[in-house]
């Protein structure tokens, strides 16, 4: 089957629209899905970039949405005909999976991240070149191939435009606080960095009953979109030290939880200092950026914890269903955030996510897509 495809040819290469792709066969337990949308995340862009790599050239996108077009023999609880987000892929056997830890899979790497399917064999090639993948999903094309496991169902009547990011950025945040933070009523937490995984950490924190949400950043328009879902409290760090002003705003002593969002080392260690005694900082920027901690200056002295959390330790068939009712409930308006551009439009999408002009660009690759329909 011949796709359209965004391609990278090579590390800091623009984003290309080529036409006459080859798409592999649906196998055994694969789906292959019509993409409608996909959202556009900072980890496109680093790849993109050359901070990371699955191999060039490649077709990146992992936050894409579609109708599923044929399913493979093993297939039974998809069809074609089904609405879907798709997500990153794990293998849902290992002991990492099965504990319910599937951002620890033991075969994420060579899943979604070697540019290549989980069997090792590619998903696109063009005049007999293999063009890498990326979290086994690939959604900057018009159809791509997934293992069943990247996709999670959605209900028809839902706009598939809008929801597509749920399967990687707003995951990311909200998983942080919902899953491996799990901070209690009436505890607090500082957001440093309020993009799309900033501000689904604070829809969340409001979720679990956090009193002080406080939302750190330099953008005044973010910082006010930040307000209206969920921050109790805001610092533009432009004119605000914000580890004096965070323990001004909880007794002196700093709060429960943190996170990072930016991957800058001044930003990393302000999340640190900003805690309290016996406090946790969660680090999930996408960055090749070090920071310099004093184990016991930073952290032991204080009884402070440093973590890293990858996919907001989500299962995304779990936690993408979760997320959905929240926004039912109007708790998760993730909506707010987004933005959408014709397809053609994706260097300028992504100029526009670089530069915090625009929180979470939306590809549509579809347009001929109608909600409902």
């Amino acid at each position: 089957m011949k796709v359209t495809a965004a391609v990278v040819k090579d590390a800091g290469a623009p984003f290309t629209i080529e036409d006459n792709i080859e798409l592999h066969e649906v196998g055994p337990t694969d789906l292959q899905v019509h993409i409608v949308a996909s959202g556009i995340c900072h980890s496109d862009e680093a790849i993109r970039a050359g901070e990371a790599s699955v191999g060039y050239p490649a077709i990146l996108g992992h936050e894409g949405s579609g109708i599923v077009e044929k399913v493979g023999a093993n297939v039974t609880d998809f069809k074609p005909g089904d609405h879907v987000i798709l997500s990153y892929w794990t293998d849902g056997t290992c002991d990492k999976c099965l504990a319910g830890h599937a951002g620890q899979c033991r075969n994420y790497t060579k899943g979604d991240l070697m540019g290549v399917r989980p069997d090792g064999d590619y998903n696109f090639s063009k005049d007999g070149q293999h063009i890498s993948n990326m979290l086994n999903q690939s959604s900057f094309a018009t159809t791509t191939v997934v293992e069943q496991r990247n996709a999670v169902k959605i209900d028809k009547d839902l706009d598939l435009r809008k929801f597509g990011p749920l399967g990687c950025g707003y995951v990311t945040g909200s998983g942080t606080v919902l899953n491996a933070l799990q901070p209690r009523p009436g505890q607090t937490i500082a957001v440093f960095g309020t993009g799309a995984v900033g501000l689904a950490a604070m829809m969340a924190a409001k979720i679990s009953g956090c009193t002080k949400i406080i939302a750190v950043d330099r953008n005044d328009n973010r910082l006010e979109l930040a307000k209206e879902l969920g921050a109790t409290h805001t610092i533009n760090t432009n004119d605000t030290e914000p580890v004096q002003a965070i323990r001004d705003l909880t007794n002196g002593y700093g709060v429960d939880f943190s996170i990072d969002t930016t991957g800058a080392p001044v930003i990393t260690k302000a999340a640190i200092d900003a805690l309290t005694t016996g406090g946790t900082c969660a680090g999930i920027a996408v960055t090749s950026n070090s920071v310099n901690i004093s184990e016991w200056g930073d952290l032991s002295a204080f009884d402070k914890n440093f973590i890293g959390v990858l996919m907001g330790d989500s299962v995304p068939q779990l936690d993408i269903p979760r997320l959905m009712e929240f926004y039912k409930l109007g708790w998760f308006p993730f909506d707010k955030t987004e933005k959408f551009y014709d397809f053609d439009q994706i260097n300028e999408a992504n100029e526009d996510s670089k530069s915090g002009k625009v929180i979470k660009p939306v590809l549509i690759i579809d347009k001929d897509y109608q909600p409902g329909e």
